[in-house]
């Protein structure tokens, strides 16, 4: 069609066999229309007719050839109303089409082309911002990784080295059995590489690094988790627990051997009636002085030992949680090393143990229960660091509180609280990596006569990924801050630690289950499948919320610390000291909740720091002044503590949850400022910003009964969640590929 008179026609030729069909009604009604037009000559016709020959449509390069002369002529589509606009434009000045543009509209109506839905047609990725988003790092994914990794980046490469070997691939049977088995060999190699012994002391073989152990924790969390619980099992819970509540004796005895696997075992808590409730434990250690032995015994089904990882199978002896009877006196739970097997893997006398058979995942675990049947001990296994029977036979302890003495002996075992939170977060990061990886190549849709386009640039995806990818870089460095605080911790301050601790492992573990969801429905079909392992993520990480404390339960352990914490401050919550605690609260915030303030919504504003820490504190001391306030209330109204407490749970769980969020976003803000490289300190803060703003949307309506904010603002506090993520889409390929998972760890066929 050089004859730029003919060009005219090419939208409709476009047009009709766009579709790659011709109809017998659309050839007949063209060929009318063309043998009418008196302006164009015999030849012409006959051309444009060639054009409309249902036995010789145009070819693919010709069909291409044309959108791209009809998109070169309507660059201004301002004035472009129908498909004879774009007539006129093609012909330019060689065709004068008024005569015939009644017919030529007619035209398009008899062929069903509706002027401005045509229009839509010649509207490609090159004019289409959403088509036209793609990926492409502003910053250095080596410069993030390494900020990630930190102090442990050579622990963590070594861990990674180890489970990418061949002896690692994943295990594909169903046989739950044989997945036992595989799990304990990757557990013996991972002995024999000295990681298990990492954080027992160098004169028993180990490593004496517990920021190491920790960092080997999160990294094989990468890999099967039922390798991560049953490490976890062995050298942690059962090994630590020797490490932390025995002494000398205990270490010379059992933690060359722990750390080995030459001596698998157990912890030994979790009752069936007595999860959560350490306290009431009814296992019983009897003492008998004539011999120097405890008695250990169930005194009913009720109090049997129940979901104890490496009971089933593997383990030889266990650390057994069970009260100390002395002469018919309670004196709580202690802690009890109880042989169950010999080294042949035979149950001892008295000893029961039962299988609790296939769970909803991590079947790479052999969880079973225990019953004692009076099996009697030596006293030496008594693990006695805060506690002791002397020659005497009396009870000793260098901690004459009996309460004190108690959170003392659990607060020694808080490092579970800080493994599994871990965990949960490179599992959350696994579950991302597959999601974002899968939506930048994942087409779906796109601009009428455009390509499809990649999923993850539609805003809605974005919504749903990326707010969660933000969130989980800032619970990475909330909890390197929290483990920081542990291993530098004083005795002062341990409560606070151990309730931080508490509420982390409920943060992250609830986070995990939440982006794992959203992952496996943004991956659509394809994250059903099996192959693309978000099921196995997901089905091994739901118990996350409820092993090492029930996260709900844990939760009111935080927010009873925080009252604490105000009780401290203010005396036993008198109503002067609560009153001056709001007002000093309120002056912080008079600013805020000036009509300005609340309606501020200039984007300098809605992406300052300060704002989003200020915005957060509030939240926080408010939430927390009003809990104390309605306490009380009710007990200053006749209710008992313990009824007061259960009044007001629902606030007990926001009071946690705000002082979380602050944690969070405070530790985020802080790590930043100590990034130095300018472009991966550019993409944490927009990362930052969106937690932060995301945080603010999902509390919005808090926000708005409080009066801190108006509606105005929260509005707008959604439209720039909107576009922060819109603004980190390009690099959000690369924000997961910096988290460096291992290819053969990540194994997703739709994550390549």
């Amino acid at each position: 069609m050089q004859n730029t008179k003919l060009q005219a026609f090419t939208p409709l030729f476009y047009l009709v066999w766009s579709d790659d069909l011709l109809t017998q009604k659309e050839f007949a009604t063209l060929k009318e229309f063309i043998n009418s037009l008196n302006v164009l000559s015999p030849d012409e016709k006959e051309y444009l007719l060639s054009k409309v020959d249902i036995s010789n449509p145009p070819s693919r390069n010709e069909l291409t050839q044309w959108k791209l002369d009809i998109e070169k002529s309507i660059q201004d589509t301002s004035s472009i109303k129908s498909i004879f606009d774009i007539a006129k434009a093609l012909s330019g000045s060689n065709l004068d089409l008024t005569p015939i543009e009644s017919d030529f509209k007619k035209l398009e109506n008899d062929l069903g082309i509706l002027g401005e839905e045509a229009l839509q047609n010649f509207k490609t990725k090159a004019g289409s911002f959403t088509a036209n988003s793609q990926t492409n790092a502003s910053f250095d994914i080596q410069k993030i990784t390494q900020i990630l990794d930190g102090k442990e980046a050579a622990i963590i490469e070594r861990v990674k080295s180890v489970i990418s070997r061949p002896e690692f691939a994943y295990e594909t049977s169903t046989d739950i059995n044989v997945f036992r088995q595989t799990v304990y060999k990757w557990c013996k190699i991972l002995a024999d590489e000295n990681l298990g012994n990492m954080a027992y002391p160098k004169q028993y073989g180990g490593g004496e690094n517990i920021a190491d152990y920790f960092a080997i924790m999160e990294t094989l969390s990468y890999h099967d988790l039922s390798l991560v619980i049953k490490f976890g099992v062995q050298f942690g819970l059962w090994g630590m627990s020797v490490q932390s509540l025995g002494t000398e004796k205990h270490y010379a005895k059992y933690l060359k051997d722990i750390g080995s696997l030459k001596l698998p075992g157990c912890f030994a808590m979790t009752e069936t009636h007595h999860g959560s409730n350490v306290k009431g434990l009814e296992t019983t250690a009897t003492y008998n002085h004539s011999d120097q032995t405890f008695t250990i015994h169930t005194p009913n089904k009720n109090a049997q030992k129940e979901y104890i990882g490496n009971a089933a199978v593997h383990g030889q002896m266990a650390t057994v949680f069970a009260k100390l009877i002395i002469d018919d006196h309670d004196y709580g739970v202690n802690a009890f090393v109880v042989p169950l097997r010999d080294s042949d893997g035979n149950v001892l006398n008295g000893v029961t143990i039962g299988d609790c058979g296939h769970k909803m995942g991590l079947n790479g675990v052999d969880n079973g229960t225990i019953s004692f049947d009076n099996v009697v001990i030596p006293k030496e296994n008594m693990l006695d660091r805060f506690a002791s029977v002397n020659d005497k036979g009396e009870f000793e302890s260098p901690i004459p509180s009996d309460n004190r003495r108690f959170f003392t002996m659990l607060g020694t075992l808080v490092g579970g609280r800080i493994g599994i939170p871990r965990s949960a977060l490179a599992v959350a990061k696994s579950g991302l990596t597959i999601a974002i990886r899968y939506s930048d190549q994942r087409r779906q849709f796109g601009p009428e006569g455009g390509s499809e386009v990649p999923i993850l640039n539609y805003r809605m995806h974005q919504r749903r990924l990326l707010p969660h990818l933000a969130k989980t870089y800032a619970i990475h460095f909330a909890l390197q801050y929290l483990t920081n605080r542990f291993l530098n911790r004083t005795e002062a301050e341990m409560q606070e630690i151990e309730a931080l601790a508490a509420g982390m492992k409920s943060f992250s573990t609830w986070s995990t289950r939440d982006i794992l969801q959203e992952c496996r429905e943004a991956c659509g079909g394809k994250g059903y499948l099996s192959e693309n392992r978000i099921d196995a993520l997901k089905n091994d990480t739901e118990i996350y919320t409820t092993f090492e404390g029930d996260n709900t339960v844990l939760m009111q352990l935080v927010a009873k610390n925080r009252l604490a914490e105000f009780r401290k401050a203010f005396g036993e919550m008198g109503s002067l000291g609560i009153i001056n605690y709001v007002y000093e609260n309120a002056k912080t915030a008079i600013a805020e909740k000036n009509p300005i303030a609340t309606r501020r919504t200039e984007d300098e504003h809605l992406l300052d720091a300060e704002f989003h820490l200020q915005a957060f504190v509030h939240r926080e001391k408010t939430i927390l002044a009003s809990a104390a306030r309605r306490i009380k209330k009710l007990i200053d109204g006749g209710l008992e503590p313990y009824d007061a407490f259960n009044v007001v749970q629902h606030q007990m769980i926001d009071v946690a949850q705000a002082y979380l969020e602050r944690i969070v976003l405070e530790q985020f803000q802080i790590a930043i400022k100590a990034v130095e490289d300018e472009p991966s300190k550019a993409i944490l803060t927009k990362l930052n910003q969106l937690y932060a703003l995301s945080t603010i949307e999902k509390n919005k309506a808090w926000y708005l009964e409080d009066g801190y904010m108006e509606a105005v603002k929260t509005k707008a506090v959604r439209k720039m969640v909107n576009q922060l993520c819109w603004d980190i889409r390009p690099d959000a390929v690369a924000l997961v590929n910096a988290f460096d998972i291992p290819e053969s760890c990540l194994a997703a066929p739709i994550a390549v």
